[in-house]
């Protein structure tokens, strides 16, 4: 019985890991919450669940949201910390991950929201369970159930009053830019960025003796050479309702790029690291 049983749990590791990365953000923990639901289905009467799936499903919901819970009372990591000066290296397998499966805007604008209503997005949104199997699993009715997925909706896709138009040319310049600085092309990144480009930043996104603007397409594009390896870490975001993008090691925010956009290449770029900063930043999903 424990083999059969442990083939049919198998059999939905996928998407259940898919469901907990979502709403924990971090592949350890993720693997936790699925190790404490395969625990609790040795510990119940498989001839009790209709719908295995789905009962796997709601159990890793529950703890997902008691873990999101501990996090938040707890808060040990405010938003936006981290030196930005070293990220953290982690397993380059694990960072394909985060982009492929989810992508770094969205771990980093779903980090922002409160434990329930990650819940309920990420349950309704995503994997679309009815708001009545979602509503005992977030402790609400169904409606108040469907207004956390709502609010958390609106955080998640955020606001601009720029046309489409133009959100698709900004997103193809800071897309041609992050390529350039992951690869480190000098040329390329002198494509991207206009002539009189400026680069202002925080003095925590900067090594020491960096100044906090820098003029030119030449000191920048260099510059960006040094810096490059945390653009491995970038993805485009709308930042305060623009395209922009962020620096997010592991899905936790580091840095958040603000980006001017004219004529087809970046006009300005401002690096912004300072957590009071970056928390009064309104980020979203492309």
């Amino acid at each position: 019985m424990d083999d059969r049983l442990a083939e049919r749990f198998e059999a939905h590791r996928a998407v259940l890991r898919a469901v907990a990365y979502r709403m924990l953000g971090s592949p350890g923990e993720t693997d936790d919450a699925v190790q404490e639901a395969w625990l609790r289905l040795q510990r119940t009467d498989p001839a009790g669940i209709d719908d295995l799936e789905a009962w796997l499903r709601t159990v890793v919901a529950r703890i997902c949201l008691d873990m999101l819970r501990t996090r938040a009372s707890r808060r040990e990591e405010p938003y936006g910390w981290r030196s930005p000066v070293q990220p953290h290296d982690g397993d380059p397998e694990t960072e394909a991950v985060l982009i492929e499966s989810v992508g770094r805007a969205m771990l980093v604008v779903l980090d922002t929201l409160g434990p329930a209503e990650r819940v309920a997005f990420v349950l309704h949104d995503v994997f679309a369970v009815p708001f009545d199997q979602i509503a005992p699993i977030v402790e609400r009715t169904p409606a108040a159930a469907k207004k956390l997925a709502s609010r958390a909706r609106h955080r998640v896709r955020g606001t601009t009053a720029a046309p489409a138009r133009d959100l698709a040319e900004q997103r193809r310049v800071v897309e041609a830019f992050l390529a350039a600085a992951r690869s480190g092309d000098l040329d390329a990144l002198l494509g991207v960025l206009a002539p009189d480009v400026v680069r202002r930043a925080d003095h925590a996104a900067l090594t020491p003796g960096r100044p906090a603007v820098l003029r030119g397409a030449d000191p920048v594009a260099r510059e960006m050479q040094l810096f490059g390896r945390r653009a491995r870490y970038a993805g485009p975001a709308l930042v305060d309702g623009t395209v922009g993008a962020v620096v997010a090691p592991h899905g936790r925010l580091l840095l958040a790029l603000a980006v001017t956009v004219r004529g087809g290449r970046v006009a300005a770029y401002e690096m912004i690291a300072d957590p009071a900063r970056l928390k009064a930043l309104d980020l979203a999903v492309p």
